[in-house]
């Protein structure tokens, strides 16, 4: 009975025992578990999570001569000017300096054929990226951007202002800090085709240095100088900027105005960002001004339609954002433009063609006076006078569509024939100068019909 009894406590404490090793087994589970979680997400990866996808859009590139200067003026003050000012840069000079640089955008394939290369980076029939992958990010006031060369647009990546960082991990910290932007050459630690590695790294080097000289240049053909900077800690370079172990940082460019120029007061007069030559003082390209609403514009209407203007074969036709608000506005995809003229400051006579751009928040321009009286006006000078998707109503609403055919997003129909217009319901109308569109489907054919009708007068 007894060792019956003393069998049977052993059991419990066996079985007890058992009970609390399995419970600090799943305890143990769950603890690894979570620091497993913690070490898969690591900061950096955190960082890349809370980034806005915001895509910037672009100006398409000017492929024609900009200043007054010679090939031989441009060296020479390159290298004389080499002190900056804290102004700062807007999106059309930052795209250009991009497009120098590792540029190669839709549309100077169409203008060289499909056959040749305009890539001022590189001399031979291949754009930059096809002889070795470089990339370029800016670093600006809200953060930094990575450049896509084949939609020639601006996608951020981190949205902080790091020029201070940027600069304490460089030998020129008073530069860096106070640039316009700096774009930041990179390049992959190892090559992607297998070459071998000091072959590759001479390539990169090479297709670095182009690279560098071209956004150098570019530099002064706008009025700016360019300070290269080529000592600083690589590894902090890596991880300001949040690349991929397989990035390194070859080569920083800090871009600006040059202080000797603007102290002197013998700096050329820059026109600010959006503004064209008069009409009257120009032959080509003619100009063309799309009116965009600052918050919830239809991103592919605006977005396409400028291409289409500025690749046109019919001839190159410059376009300008105009809005309530300067600046950065927004489409309701997330795209971000760059409007340079204020609506209540537009001046007609400088343009061609006045654009309004549908979505969303085009409503906001439906009853505006400055809309209404810029679409009187161009009608009354015989301007392209074009509108899509829900800006039809706009003209409605401004008069100008009585007996004419126009067309628009099918819950605009009701205004547009109570305005005397015929609605035709086609995704893109056209009578005389006035054209109008159904929307984002046929915006293709609403920039080419925009562009014919340049073309003709």
């Amino acid at each position: 009975m007894k060792c019956s009894r003393i069998f049977e406590t052993s059991t419990l404490r066996c079985a007890e025992r058992m009970v609390v090793h399995r419970r600090r087994i799943a305890i143990w589970a769950v603890v690894i578990m979570i620091l497993a979680g913690f070490v898969a997400v690591s900061p950096a990866q955190r960082r890349s999570r809370a980034a806005p996808l915001r895509i910037i859009q672009l100006p398409q590139p000017k492929l024609t001569r900009q200043g007054g200067l010679s090939f031989e003026e441009v060296v020479v003050k390159q290298q004389t000017v080499r002190q900056l000012t804290n102004q700062t840069l807007n999106f059309e000079q930052i795209g250009q300096l991009a497009w120098a640089g590792l540029g190669m955008t839709e549309a100077t394939r169409q203008i060289g054929g499909p056959q040749q290369s305009l890539s001022t980076a590189a001399p031979i029939a291949q754009p930059a990226q096809a002889i070795y992958p470089i990339m370029l990010y800016v670093a600006v006031q809200d953060g930094i951007y990575l450049y896509n060369p084949n939609e020639h647009n601006l996608r951020q990546t981190y949205n902080r202002d790091v020029r201070g960082a940027l600069a304490s991990a460089t030998m020129s910290p008073e530069v860096v800090a106070i640039a316009g932007c700096s774009i930041i050459i990179i390049g992959p630690i190892k090559d992607p085709t297998g070459r071998p590695a000091a072959q590759a790294r001479r390539i990169m080097y090479l297709q670095a240095g182009q690279v560098a000289q071209s956004i150098q240049l570019q530099a002064v053909s706008l009025g700016l100088t360019s300070v290269p900077v080529s000592d600083f800690n690589a590894r902090n370079i890596v991880r300001i900027c949040n690349l991929q172990r397989n990035q390194e940082a070859i080569y920083i460019i800090s871009v600006g105005y040059p202080a000797e120029s603007t102290s002197s007061g013998t700096a050329a007069v820059q026109q600010p960002s959006g503004v064209v030559p008069s009409v009257q003082n120009r032959t080509v390209p003619r100009a063309a001004v799309l009116i965009a609403c600052q918050d919830n514009f239809n991103d592919r209407e605006l977005f396409e339609t400028m291409r289409v203007l500025n690749t046109t074969r019919r001839g190159r036709v410059q376009t300008v954002i105009a809005s309530t608000r300067l600046g950065v506005i927004r489409g309701m995809m997330g795209g971000i433009a760059e409007a340079g003229i204020l609506l209540s400051q537009l001046r007609i006579d400088d343009y061609d063609a006045v654009i309004f751009i549908g979505g969303d928040g085009a409503r906001e321009y439906f009853n505006n006076p400055d809309a209404l009286n810029i679409a009187r006006e161009a009608a009354a000078k015989g301007k392209v006078l074009a509108a899509i998707s829900t800006a039809p109503t706009i003209l409605a609403n401004a008069g100008v569509l009585r007996g004419v055919r126009a067309t628009a997003y099918l819950t605009e129909r009701a205004v547009l024939q109570k305005a005397g217009a015929t609605y035709t319901g086609n995704h893109v109308e056209r009578d005389g100068l006035i054209i109008t569109s159904t929307g984002p489907i046929a915006v293709a054919q609403f920039g080419t019909a925009i562009a014919e009708a340049l073309a003709e007068k």
